[in-house]
């Protein structure tokens, strides 16, 4: 039997295979350089395999070509799927049409009156000093105002005029559109109107009905409205992705990952809950595997091809209600992810006055320079520049028929170019080194930023915390970025290059149920609060089905000032005083300060019902060597760090055993990744195969002189 646990994401598609079937482990050994084979317990291995998300004269999907090579049917011959006992992936296909605005045309029908209340938003200014406001686009095509109406305390003031309905909607369903978003006033409380026309849409023959009072059932039209467009806008998309897995793996177990960090069936699967899919996947997959290594105060850096990922964790998966993500706002609890556009395939390039990296991005197709597809310069070719990643340890997929290594001399060419032309401009002279390490010098600092957003700008001390280093591109800047934090270590596990896969076998199946509330906090309300709770938690068990004996109930409320809009999340508790005491010290680390004489509102309530799934086992492995045999490098190669070159010993991750040391410069190169032990910083392996990176205790700021000096002269 097989489990498979797959991540698509923007450059490469990482495949994690959890299998019992030693033909399939046979015919893999034969080809060391493409999979990676780890032995299990109980005669179980796992199987790791990366490929390019897109490769369209090779194969229309990469999950299920993964599947294919995998278990090494070729053309179009039928997968058996009677040996595939689950699938679990995380997908980029809606946050991808999101982003390239590709989703289905959409109406949205909203209270006569507020036709524009979308477009007009909360009135945010971005930036605050731009005399010319560009309104993100609207995801809607078209509005049908309805002749509606409750009051705040639910009284009907305007009846549904059922006819015009109907004709408003048959005469866009002419039009062609087929997914509708219904948003009316109070509906989070009383959604009788919502209910009348999702069934007149029905019965129209609408095949994507997204309705507030569901999608999303708490205060505020705008972002009720804004989820429910989004949701209305992405789920069409999702349902024909699902639809064409299922028709090549008919009858298999199929679930993904949803951007709380829960697993969900795949039928289940919405729009809503799919923009940080793959993301939430990474996140699950760095907290369980730090939590096995014994470290509880984690940041998560996930660096891929596109984009990089950071997260704070401290017990518990911190998440948000109200968030941001490709110009669409959302008020669904999602894991509290920051994104930013700095990845390996980041486009370098020099404006006349500065160096620029990013937001663009060179994607798998073409790639980076490197990739021999005619690319444009990128944070990879950066790293291949600097020795720091070498085409004889990258796998060969490159080239037309996908058996080529990496270019490095087309690398070197266009970096000299670059060179001279910046040397031409500014009069300043640079070797392409010196350049290349400047560019890298900008990306570490824009992820480092983001790292801040998520940690000192919110009152946690970073050089507390592990930096669990994942993504294919994370090792290789791993030590620059905790330099910059005064971050001391570093954790790295033997499947980070793939991590995100990883943490969809790592992931519980969850399903979170909100309820507004909207009351100041007394002990009059508790007993309110456990009857919407346990509301909720009917409701949340429902969408799981099948409940074994392992349930975990998590409660939590939302609480903030009366007057204010910022709510903190805090464990619900019978007991008032615990409430506050949680919110209080929440807030005076958040914002500096507590106010004792308002009043706290409790704005809503949420129920997380979680069904804990086996995970695989992670295997012991013993030294064999001498305490005192070191390991032995591979070759000797030249890296430019700290603005200066070094004979940099290569360690192969599989030649090092437990207690192996090694001290920087050194590069450890796997089959998914490679890892950077920059100077001052040395590596140790555990008995779990982790690889511990740790800060020598030399004084911070001689290396951040070095940093500061390296970036002067670039």
């Amino acid at each position: 039997m097989l489990k498979v646990f797959a991540d698509r994401g923007g450059t490469f598609t990482d495949i994690v295979v959890v299998t019992n079937n030693q033909i399939i482990i046979d015919r893999l050994s034969r080809h060391p350089e493409r999979f990676l084979i780890v032995s299990l317990p109980n005669q179980q291995w796992i199987i790791v395999y990366k490929l390019l998300s897109e490769n369209p004269e090779q194969y229309q999907d990469a999950a299920i070509q993964g599947i294919r090579d995998i278990m090494g049917i070729y053309g179009n011959k039928p997968i058996p799927t009677e040996v595939i006992e689950v699938i679990k992936m995380g997908t980029t296909v809606a946050t991808n049409a999101l982003l390239e605005r590709k989703g289905d045309r959409v109406v949205l029908l909203i209270t006569k009156g507020f036709k524009d209340a979308l477009r007009i938003g909360y009135q945010n200014r971005p930036n605050i000093f731009a005399r010319q406001i560009i309104l993100p686009t609207m995801l809607y095509e078209q509005v049908i105002e309805i002749d509606e109406r409750y009051d705040a305390h639910g009284n009907e003031l305007i009846r549904v005029n059922i006819q015009q309905v109907i004709n408003d909607l048959e005469e866009v369903y002419n039009t062609g559109i087929r997914s509708c978003a219904i948003v009316f006033m109070h509906s989070d409380r009383y959604p009788n109107h919502e209910q009348q026309i999702a069934q007149i849409a029905q019965e129209i023959g609408f095949t994507q009905i997204s309705v507030s009072h569901q999608v999303s059932p708490l205060m505020k039209l705008v972002s009720r409205g804004d989820t429910t467009v989004v949701d209305a806008y992405l789920t069409p998309i999702l349902r024909r992705y699902v639809n064409q897995i299922t028709s090549q793996l008919p009858g298999v177990k199929l679930m993904f990952m949803k951007s709380d960090g829960g697993l969900v069936a795949a039928q289940q699967f919405q729009g809503k809950d799919s923009i940080l899919s793959g993301p939430a996947g990474g996140i699950v997959g760095a907290v369980q595997t730090s939590k096995r290594a014994g470290f509880e105060s984690v940041i998560t850096f996930d660096m891929g091809g596109t984009s990089t990922d950071v997260a704070h964790f401290q017990g518990e998966y911190e998440r948000q209600l109200d968030s941001e993500i490709a110009g669409a706002r959302m008020r669904v609890p999602v894991l509290a992810i920051n994104t930013i556009a700095a990845g390996g395939g980041s486009i370098l390039f020099f404006d006349g006055s500065s160096y620029r990296v990013g937001p663009q991005s060179a994607g798998s197709n073409p790639g980076p320079a490197c990739y021999r597809r005619g690319g444009p310069l990128t944070v990879t070719d950066a790293n291949v520049m600097l020795g720091k990643i070498h085409p004889q340890y990258f796998p060969s997929v490159f080239g037309i028929d996908g058996n080529l290594p990496l270019d490095k001399d087309t690398v070197i060419q266009q970096f000299t170019q670059l060179a001279q032309d910046i040397q031409a401009t500014t009069l300043n002279d640079c070797t392409p080194e010196q350049v290349a390490a400047g560019f890298i010098a900008i990306a570490v600092e824009n992820m480092a930023n983001a790292i801040k957003k998520i940690s000192l700008q919110r009152g946690y001390d970073v050089s507390q915390y592990v930096l669990c280093s994942f993504g294919g591109a994370g090792g290789q800047v791993a030590c620059l970025i905790a330099d910059t934090l005064g971050m001391k270590k570093i954790f790295l596990h033997p499947y980070a290059g793939v991590l995100s896969a990883y943490g969809m076998g790592l992931a519980d199946v969850r399903a979170i149920r909100e309820g507004g509330v909207e009351q100041p906090l007394t002990q009059a309300l508790i007993a309110n609060l456990h009857q919407l709770m346990e509301y909720l938690e009917t409701q949340a068990r429902n969408e799981i089905g099948e409940l074994p004996s392992q349930i975990e109930i998590v409660r939590k409320v939302n609480l903030k000032y009366e007057g204010t809009n910022s709510t903190l999340n805090v464990n619900f508790a019978d007991n008032l005083v615990l409430m506050q005491q949680e919110f209080e010290v929440k807030h005076q680390s958040r914002y500096g300060f507590i106010q004792l004489e308002k009043t706290l509102i409790v704005e809503s309530t949420s129920v997380e019902v979680i069904q804990k799934m086996d995970t695989p086992e992670e295997p012991l492995i013993i030294r064999t060597r001498s305490l005192d045999e070191a390991p032995t490098s591979v070759e000797t190669v030249s890296m430019f760090t700290a603005d200066r070159w070094y004979d940099t010993p290569v360690y192969r991750r599989e030649d090092l055993q437990p207690e192996d040391s090694i001290n920087g410069p050194a590069i450890v190169v796997e089959k998914i990744s490679t890892i950077v032990v920059e100077p001052n910083w040395n590596a140790r392996l555990n008995a779990h195969n982790h690889l511990i990176l740790q800060r020598l205790s030399i004084g911070y700021g001689d290396n951040l002189s070095n940093s500061v000096n390296a970036k002067k002269q670039n």
